[in-house]
This record gives structure tokens, sequence and C-alpha cells, in this order.
């Protein structure tokens, strides 16, 4: 196994992780939250393990950190958290104009391995809803392209 540091937050939704990526003040942070307060879960703030382990990515949280947020103008809090997260999609954060039709199927690619990938506007009301959305069709992708009784099939149902 195979680990890197990542400047990011990681949050799951269903038990799938999402990397939100960006500078420091992007609102890495504030979108985490948001995804929370509509049912995901914290996996690290700030600072992200991204492990791969037999072809696959993860997300994890370093001890130090764990079940801690920064919420900007109120300090660092405390979350429930997820200690790790298989990884389905990176969401690169941006405050230039978004494409109003993104390229299918973009990628980034991270230690050797393709993630599906989104940019979004962070600060936007429906920013949290269209990681779900995102995240969802990703686990669609991947639930149609396994064989019948893989354990992917049933990836999709419940987010």
């Amino acid at each position: 196994m195979t680990q890197e540091l990542v400047h990011g937050t990681a949050v799951a939704i269903g038990g799938q992780g999402i990397l939100l990526t960006g500078p420091s003040g992007s609102g890495k942070s504030d979108l985490a939250l948001r995804i929370i307060d509509r049912g995901g879960i914290l996996v690290s703030d700030d600072v992200v393990i991204v492990s791969r382990n037999a072809g696959k990515l993860s997300v994890g949280v370093a001890p130090k950190i764990a079940g801690k947020i920064e919420v900007r103008g109120v300090g660092i809090c405390t979350a429930p958290h997820l200690s790790a997260a298989p990884l389905q999609l990176i969401v690169g954060l941006s405050n230039d104009i978004i494409k109003r039709m993104p390229e299918e199927n973009s990628t980034v690619r991270m230690m050797g391995v393709d993630v599906p990938s989104i940019e979004l506007a962070p600060f936007e009301g429906s920013a949290a809803i269209k990681v779900e959305m995102a995240l969802k069709q990703v686990l669609d992708m991947v639930s149609a392209a396994a064989p019948l009784g893989h354990p992917m099939t049933n990836a999709g149902q419940k987010l």
C-alpha cells in the first residue's frame, strides 16, 4: 500500500469518499459543512491521506486531526467522522466561471489511478446537491459496468 498527503477536505456520502480540492480559502471546509448538513460525514479536513491498495484509492484521516473541521469565523470544531472511505469522486473548487456542460468522463490521475472529477463553484447554494448528483452519476456508471453479482452492482442505490 502506498500513501500520499493531499491538501484538501474529504467527506463521504453513503460511505463513498469525495475529495474536495482547491487552494487555501477556496471553500473546501464550507462545502464540506453543507454536505455534512445534508447527511454526509467528515473524513478529513485540511490534510487528507490518499492510499492506494490493489489499484483502488481511498481517503483517510490522520489520527491527530480525526473529527476536526475548521469553521471560518468559529474555529476548530468537532464532527462525527469516518477514518477512511473509498475514493469515488474528486471535486475541484474554482471561483472562475464553470462550464455549463462539463467534459464527459472527466478524470484526475492520482497515484496512477484515474478518478472521476468535476469542477464546481463552492459557494453556490446548490453546490452540495451538485456533489451528491455527481457522485450518484459516478456510482451509476460503475454499477452499470460491473458484472452481475459484483459488489458494485448495488453501489448507487442508497444516496
